[in-house]
């Protein structure tokens, strides 16, 4: 099967009769691929010609052209040897491959990506070396439940969107544009207890900033944000409540024994207009102090304090087990157990103080 695979290959890629056959021969076992993944390739030299280590390949899918080096994977065998080279993350569809440099033949590679899973994009590990998808996950995504004063019900979504595609057009050409990104994060309280369960407040931010990764070793900082963000209640009135701030993350990551880990993201942020609430730096100060545990398999733990000079402030502590190693069918996702205490449960009650609150729900992302 591979050797009709390659036959048909050289058939298809051969110019047609009358023109000269070309000197080096490109073919493919597979002729599939995906985006940033690896592609092998099998190079037939001409009589006489020395096969070396690594090659230029030339690829092109419509006017997106690009240069990659294929490097050999095994020794050469006659008048052919076997490359691999990586397809870049930023190419697909139909991408014809020859040689650079050499009158070789022409091949057609089919480059798709894998089916997404919604989930798994958001949610899923990436290797430290992969690429992250253009959507991805920004802060936490869960429900819970709780029962202190009533019934209620916390939810948060929240993604990011990165504005410059790594691989194509200006992201491309200027590598630092593909740091920017729009973020969203909207989290609500529902009141399930209340006549008609209204909810008591939602909280909308909606961010625009760039994200900077190590790529190195030396580098003190594992990673650093900045940018500005707006919250708002979507509220009018006495009951209208916004702030619009200029904030910095710088981030530290440690690996522990087993495949665990510590995150330590503080998020710094200076208050840019805060009319509706002139006083709501007394009771959230100028800091998100954030500490997250991985365990490697099951558990994640992460707090994040609150702390304002005046001595008030808010503590939020999140542990959610994986699920899907219990025995609950296809389910996927976090068990999640949320715990608050403090001021400011939401941006509506900034300068309130309630009940401790422990609500128990699920959650997409920790």
């Amino acid at each position: 099967m591979k050797l009709l695979t390659v036959v048909c290959a050289l058939l298809v890629t051969f110019p047609s009769y009358g023109e000269a056959l070309p000197d080096w021969i490109v073919a493919s076992a597979s002729a599939r691929a995906q985006p940033g993944g690896r592609l092998e390739l099998i190079v037939v030299a001409p009589e006489g010609a020395t096969l070396p280590e690594q090659v230029a390949v030339r690829l092109q899918a419509g006017p997106d052209e690009r240069q990659i080096d294929a490097r050999a994977v095994a020794p050469a065998q006659g008048r052919q040897r076997i490359y691999a080279a990586i397809v870049p993350p930023g190419m697909t569809g139909a991408v014809t491959a020859q040689l650079a440099g050499r009158a070789s033949s022409v091949l057609v590679v089919l480059v798709e990506a894998p089916a997404p899973d919604v989930v798994d994009a958001l949610a899923g590990a990436r290797a430290a070396t992969e690429a992250e998808p253009p959507l991805s996950q920004n802060d936490p995504m869960y429900f819970v439940l709780g029962g202190r004063d009533g019934y209620s019900a916390r939810f948060q979504i929240s993604f990011k969107y990165r504005l410059f595609d790594q691989g194509a057009g200006f992201g491309r050409d200027q590598p630092w544009l593909a740091g920017f990104y729009f973020g969203y994060t909207q989290n609500s309280l529902w009141d399930l207890s209340a006549q008609s369960r209204p909810f008591r407040d939602t909280s909308y931010r909606p961010s625009l900033f760039w994200k900077w990764e190590r790529a190195d070793e030396k580098t003190w900082l594992d990673g650093f944000r900045v940018g500005v963000e707006h919250e708002s209640n979507g509220k009018d009135a006495e009951r209208s409540r916004s702030i619009n701030t200029l904030f910095a993350r710088p981030e530290w990551r440690w690996a522990l024994r087993d495949g665990a880990k510590v995150e330590f993201t503080p998020k710094f942020y200076g208050y840019l207009d805060k009319s509706d609430n002139p006083d709501i730096d007394r009771y959230r100060g100028y800091a998100d102090w954030r500490l997250r545990y991985d365990s490697g398999d099951k558990w994640i733990a992460t707090g994040v304090a609150r702390l304002s000079p005046q001595g008030k402030g808010s503590l939020l502590m999140d542990l959610s087990r994986r699920a899907r190693d219990l025995k609950f069918g296809p389910i996927g996702g976090y068990i999640h157990f949320q715990f608050f205490t403090g001021y400011g449960e939401d941006i509506l009650d900034y300068n309130a103080r309630r009940k401790t609150q422990l609500r128990v729900g699920f959650a997409i992302v920790p």
